[in-house]
């Protein structure tokens, strides 16, 4: 998920920002700097590693030779993630219907 500043608050900024300079007695006039938006990504996940094979999900799983192999995070309707890799293996491996491996409920992939 990519984090960046919404227009309300970067609207919200700007008027502190000119706020502050009428406060300190300087004019409002435009100095030629510019403003560069910084943007962070993130898994929008409750951990940082796969409850199976507590690998990262910035990195690979087991079953992968690189990051990227193909491997993407996957959520659960119960919204707990996994490695694909991983929760594949898992629900194959159950003998009767497959439940998440985190908190026991009924295993559905979420749409």
């Amino acid at each position: 998920m990519c984090e960046y500043p919404s227009q309300a608050v970067v609207v919200v900024l700007a008027r502190v920002a000119v706020r502050f300079s009428i406060i300190a007695g300087g004019k409002h006039e435009s100095q030629g700097l510019a403003w560069h938006a910084v943007a962070s990504w993130t898994w929008d996940a409750q951990d940082e590693t796969c409850g199976i094979c507590r690998m990262p999900f910035d990195g690979c799983c087991p079953d992968c030779k690189l990051p990227g192999d193909d491997c993407p995070l996957i959520w659960g309707a119960c919204n707990h993630s996994f490695h694909l890799h991983c929760i594949l293996k898992w629900v194959n491996s159950q003998t009767s219907q497959a439940h998440c491996p985190m908190c026991r409920r009924e295993w559905q992939f979420k749409e």
